[in-house]
């Protein structure tokens, strides 16, 4: 059920074989280029632009890379994009002949300059527009082993008119030729990096271009209720345009800004499972907050040690939880303490707890029953001390509730709560059964880390919060995973409403209009259609070397 491991940052991962030989070659490591920030009608010709300019994406280059990871493998992938793709696969197999497209042939590859046989393998060519890129592109397949790989790339970058694929460049090349939206270049990004199998569900469904189809719809539908409103500029005063046609815009743009809104309204969802929930552990000292850690990512990650604050800072580790993302994080036990150190600590136990999406509140079951006539009242008192910093849904008041944004950031929008009451193993088997009573208090958990009684119930608990705080992948829209997205759709959602409030009698036809190109102009903005040039870089630069 839990699985450690899960990667909780984005990272480019270039193959260390391709740097290797591109270093070897060309005395230089691989580099960005930012595109120049200006707006720009279409998004595709200014950033195309720019790249002529930087010396990337310019129609007379071909970009070269190795396509599959960079480890040691029985096969290597490498991939050649552009105009001269063709020549490359000819001078790397000597044949006077393209084989057939899309068909794999057995062929010797051979160094274009010496003719020396640097390995046999199978090559594919994909002549353009059907191709990844939309461009003429090929693939060597060959044995993985790191001076085959090697060698090949050596040998591609000896030939005119290839250069070294940055991050991204081939999916840059697809965006640019219309073979993807932006959005779906977003989607498989994230598919790249998905590490558990929600994720996957979620990132496969937007590359597959379930986001960008919905975002698509509304923009034709806007477009369809400007081009009214503009004929009516136009044609009213000539008595060619019908009755009731702006009452009409009006109800569609109503219907259109409660599907923005609701879709807005969706709790984050989507861009928590797509980086992770945090949930933070948190208690006052020799609770077992470390233990209750180890015992989850089943390994000795927290020192555990009977002296009390041994915990000063946060230690935290990325576990997959039944398919689903969770950073977890165990800090410092809460405690009046004059140490500078611990009070650091400490400090940082209390950010962190306020970025928490779940909090486990981890209590010392032997302190909480000992002398407690009202055994629920001093658990909840105990447990809210521990929240006093953060609006949380303790066990009683299990409703979620909404956060104000946090300092340096966006909050999440609902917290949840689990109190866990930890070393039951410590109470006598009938003061654990009368005083620890789960049945009568939802969203506790009575838990022995040593013997791991009761983990198997907490994680339940803990799973059953995840799946509700993440959703599913599967049902329903598609759902917002980035936070470009909902800051497009909130101008969007903004825009319909200033249409709304100009409409009706009196409304000022001109004035509705252009809430309408806005409204389309930050939709747009979202696929790519429009001004997205500003973005591209922060988006491709987050692909691996090759795709």
């Amino acid at each position: 059920m839990m699985t450690p491991g899960f990667a909780r940052h984005r990272r480019v991962w270039p193959s260390a074989a391709a740097v290797a030989a591109v270093r070897g070659w060309s005395g230089s490591q691989l580099h960005r280029t930012p595109a120049d920030d200006r707006n720009g009608r279409d998004g595709r010709s200014a950033w195309m632009d720019d790249g002529r300019r930087n010396g990337r994406g310019d129609s007379s280059s071909s970009v070269f890379a190795l396509s599959s990871g960079g480890c040691r493998a029985g096969v290597a992938v490498l991939r050649v994009s552009g105009p001269h793709a063709a020549a490359a696969l000819l001078r790397m197999t000597g044949a006077r002949a393209l084989p057939r497209p899309r068909h794999a042939a057995l062929r010797r590859i051979v160094n274009p300059l010496s003719g020396e046989a640097l390995d046999r393998g199978l090559v594919l060519w994909f002549p353009g527009p059907n191709s990844f890129t939309g461009e003429d592109s090929c693939e060597f397949q060959v044995h993985g082993g790191p001076a085959v790989v090697s060698a090949v790339l050596r040998a591609l970058g000896e030939i005119e008119g290839l250069r070294p694929a940055e991050a991204g460049d081939f999916t840059k090349r697809a965006f640019q030729n219309g073979r993807l939206e932006l959005t779906e270049v977003e989607g498989l990004g994230d598919l790249i990096h998905a590490e558990t199998e929600a994720q996957r569900r979620q990132a496969l469904r937007q590359m597959e271009g379930d986001l960008g189809r919905l975002y698509s719809a509304w923009s034709d539908r806007l477009k369809q209720c400007l081009a009214h409103v503009e004929a009516y500029i136009d044609f009213s005063e000539d008595d060619n345009i019908e009755d009731g046609v702006l009452q009409r815009v009006e109800a569609e743009v109503l219907r259109l800004s409660a599907e923005v809104s609701a879709h807005l309204r969706d709790g984050r969802q989507g861009e928590r499972l797509r980086s992770g929930l945090q949930v933070v552990i948190a208690g006052p000292t020799n609770a077992g907050k470390s233990s209750l850690l180890n015992a989850l990512c089943q390994r000795p990650a927290a020192i555990v040690s009977p002296i009390a604050g041994t915990t000063r800072d946060v230690v935290e580790t990325a576990l997959d939880l039944a398919g689903y993302p969770i950073v977890l994080s165990d800090t410092a036990g809460l405690r009046p303490s004059l140490d500078p150190v611990e009070q650091e600590g400490i400090r940082r136990a209390r950010q962190r707890l306020r970025q928490a999406d779940i909090a486990v509140v981890v209590l010392d079951a032997t302190e909480v029953a000992r002398g407690s006539r009202d055994l629920e009242a001093t658990l909840l008192a105990r447990a809210q001390s521990i929240l006093d910093d953060g609006d949380f849904a303790t066990p009683a008041t299990p409703a979620l509730v909404p956060l104000p944004p946090e300092e340096g950031g966006q909050a999440s929008e609902h917290r949840e709560c689990i109190v866990v009451l930890n070393k039951v193993d410590l109470l006598q088997r009938d003061a654990a059964e009368a005083r620890i009573g789960q049945r009568a208090m939802p969203g506790v958990c009575a838990v022995s880390c040593q013997t791991e009684e009761g983990l198997d119930e907490f994680l339940r608990l803990l799973k059953e919060k995840v799946e509700k705080m993440c959703g599913d992948p599967l049902s329903g829209n598609a759902s917002l995973t980035q936070a470009r997205h909902r800051t497009l759709l909130g101008g969007c959602a903004a825009a319909l409403s200033d249409f709304l409030a100009t409409s009706g009698p009196a409304m000022d036809a001109v004035l509705g209009a252009e809430h309408l190109r806005s409204a389309m102009r930050q939709l747009g903005r979202i696929t790519g259609r429009v001004g997205a040039e500003d973005i591209l870089d922060v988006i491709f630069r987050d692909f691996c070397i090759g795709k």
